[in-house]
């Protein structure tokens, strides 16, 4: 069985824009089979985080990559775009694929 991964999606408020991520991602996730679970909140949330992922909108991605709390991050341009969450978090699974 492929390894499971854990994301973090989230902004810096964690209100309505990542809860709408995460909805989007979660139906990306379920409709390609990806090997990922997610849990919602914001930059606060990076506090004991030990996931593998955070998704978030691409403004953050730089900041979150900086942070060395963060394993991982992909950024998000379009949070309602399923095309564009399917193509990065596809990526990114194939590159940490054991």
């Amino acid at each position: 069985m492929a390894k499971k991964f854990h994301a973090l999606v989230c902004c810096r408020a964690g209100m309505g824009s990542s809860m709408m991520l995460k909805i989007k991602c979660d139906q990306v996730i379920k409709e390609e089979n990806l090997p990922i679970e997610t849990e919602h909140g914001n930059l606060d949330s990076l506090i004991g985080f030990n996931g593998d992922l955070v998704i978030t909108m691409s403004d953050l991605t730089d900041e979150l990559n900086a942070d060395s709390r963060v394993p991982s991050a992909v950024g998000i341009t379009n949070i309602v775009d399923k095309n564009e969450i399917k193509e990065k978090l596809t990526s990114w699974c194939a590159e940490h694929a054991e």
